[in-house]
């Protein structure tokens, strides 16, 4: 129950079932957890939940590609709790649209909060890790950033893609051997994980192609080796590993949590 004792943690995106996964089980696991968010409400019942179970966390209203709200999150952060070392970069957004049909404004959208949200989080992250000795940042990408998907994906593939390359050069810069930072990188890259945003992907498909819901996701979970689709602690396991000092030679890399989706 100690895995990240001691430690503050900083989860965006969640008040989606994905962050709220992460938020719990890092709070569960001994960590002080600061959920982030643009929606409110969602991001508070997160907090009370871990509260509710003898937990640490406060909630702040952050747009990811906003820099000014980083910057006020960071100072929150550290002005309550003291220091920084943990940032889980997890909030994103997903697009379903044929290139030829995507506006311009519809991949900026994607690359807002998908790519630069990753970006300006670790920017600001750094000068508090530093002082608080180092620390660990989990970027949620895809697998999506590892292989081409088809259908609409293109722009949630490039952002991805994005953040997994941004994780290894973050990896190398942050590193104590190379710069003296003592900071660790590392991307997570989760495939059908059952959420209420992949269903309404599932949905779409199904409309477009004349499929039922049922048989989509019958389909998407034959594509694993396992047979099956992901649920939302799958990912949290992966990023409490990140977190802790469990992983402490562990930087650069990415953990892949697909099923075996991605091992043809």
């Amino acid at each position: 129950m100690d895995r990240v004792k001691g430690k503050v943690a900083i989860v965006t995106g969640g008040a989606g079932v994905l962050g709220k996964a992460q938020a719990l089980l890092l709070a569960k696991e001994g960590a002080k957890v600061v959920v982030t968010d643009i929606a409110e409400a969602g991001g508070k019942e997160v907090v009370e939940a871990i509260e509710r179970e003898g937990g640490v966390a406060i909630f702040l209203k952050h747009d990811v590609s906003n820099e000014e709200d980083w910057k006020k999150v960071i100072d929150q952060t550290v002005s309550r709790f003291g220091r920084l070392d943990v940032l889980v970069n997890n909030a994103g957004v997903v697009m379903n649209r044929a290139i030829e049909e995507m506006s311009l404004s519809d991949w900026r959208s994607i690359m807002a909060v998908n790519l630069d949200g990753v970006f300006l989080g670790t920017k600001h992250a750094v000068g508090a890790m530093k002082k608080s000795g180092g620390g660990s940042i989990v970027n949620m990408s895809s697998v999506a950033g590892l292989v081409g998907l088809g259908g609409g994906s293109s722009a949630y593939s490039a952002s991805k893609g994005g953040v997994r390359l941004f994780t290894k050069a973050s990896a190398l810069q942050l590193s104590k051997a190379g710069h003296g930072y003592n900071i660790r990188v590392n991307s997570v890259h989760p495939a059908f994980i059952l959420t209420p945003l992949m269903e309404s992907v599932f949905r779409a498909e199904a409309e477009k192609t004349g499929r039922s819901y049922e048989e989509v996701v019958q389909m998407r979970a034959d594509w694993t080796m396992l047979g099956c689709l992901g649920e939302p602690d799958d990912a949290a396991y992966a990023v409490l590993y990140l977190a802790s000092d469990e992983s402490k030679f562990v930087t650069g890399t990415e953990l892949v949590v697909d099923g075996g989706f991605t091992a043809r």
